[in-house]
């Protein structure tokens, strides 16, 4: 048996939020012959639940680690205080930055975020290229709840547009009580900042889960495409990367699969055996 650790947005699903029909197939066959498919995604709950899949998973890790649950039992969960939210929030609105507040049971957004995101949002779905506000973009998903109930203590991550690469420079030196990165989608351009609780992330989390089950380091696979997955491969006994990931993420992995939306988690799967 092994233990399966499935990063999201560029491994499971495409940057559109699209499953591919291989990636269901994939999951649904390892599980039948054994193995555990733990996702580990920056999102929260609320987004896969959004995205309905149609998939079971064995467990999840959100907020890329602030939140781990198996088999439906809560095994951690470190959201933001409401002094570091507040703190955020706050920020924000002085540099006048579109956020989010990511919890597992809603994203909390502030005033005028959909129009303010419309760039960043493209940019994430489509990749680099000039920006065409005519192009379509997805409605927000209804869990998206805006200018309501924004200082809470639940906030697994934040997210917030830059303007700029110094808007996520500044917020390192403004949040040293908190972890501060960058994403963005494929080839890793830097559209969002993000923050959660200090001292956690993919990799810690995974060894808390397999510290819990009792399971050897040796037994876990990882796979991802984005630097925010490099601790994960880090945690795990063999680590695979999508063709879609930069340099920097496949030269951390044991083995490069294809791009997600060339069957690449399928055809990870068929190497390693597992289905």
């Amino acid at each position: 048996m092994k233990y399966l650790f499935l990063d999201v947005d560029g491994t499971l699903i495409n940057y559109k939020t699209q499953l591919p029909k291989s990636a269901k197939q994939a999951v649904e066959k390892a599980q039948k012959n054994g193995h555990k498919v733990i996702i580990c995604t920056g999102c929260s709950r609320c987004e896969i639940e959004a995205r309905a899949m149609d998939l079971k998973f064995d467990g999840v890790i959100y907020g890329n680690g602030c939140y781990v649950e198996y088999n439906q039992e809560v095994i951690f969960h470190r959201p933001l205080s409401l002094e570091q939210c507040t703190h955020f929030v706050n920020w924000c609105n002085q540099r006048d930055l579109a956020f989010r507040l990511e919890c597992n049971d809603g994203m909390f957004l502030s005033e005028g975020y959909e129009e303010k995101s419309k760039e960043a949002r493209y940019k994430y779905i489509y990749g680099h290229g000039e920006y065409d506000p005519n192009k379509p973009l997805p409605p927000l998903s209804r869990h998206m709840i805006s200018g309501q109930n924004l200082l809470r203590d639940d906030v697994n991550k934040t997210a917030f547009i830059l303007k700029s690469y110094q808007d996520f420079l500044d917020a390192k030196e403004e949040f040293k009580d908190m972890t501060v990165d960058t994403w963005g989608g494929k080839g890793e351009l830097a559209l969002y900042g993000a923050t959660r609780a200090k001292g956690f992330d993919k990799e810690n989390s995974i060894h808390l889960l397999l510290d819990k089950l009792n399971v050897d380091p040796k037994d876990a696979i990882a796979f991802g495409d984005g630097v925010v997955d490099i601790p994960m491969f880090k945690a795990c006994g063999f680590s695979v990367a999508m063709a879609n990931g930069n340099d920097e993420v496949k030269n951390a992995v044991d083995y490069v699969t294809d791009d997600v939306d060339q069957d690449g988690l399928y055809k990870a799967f068929e190497y390693l055996k597992l289905i």
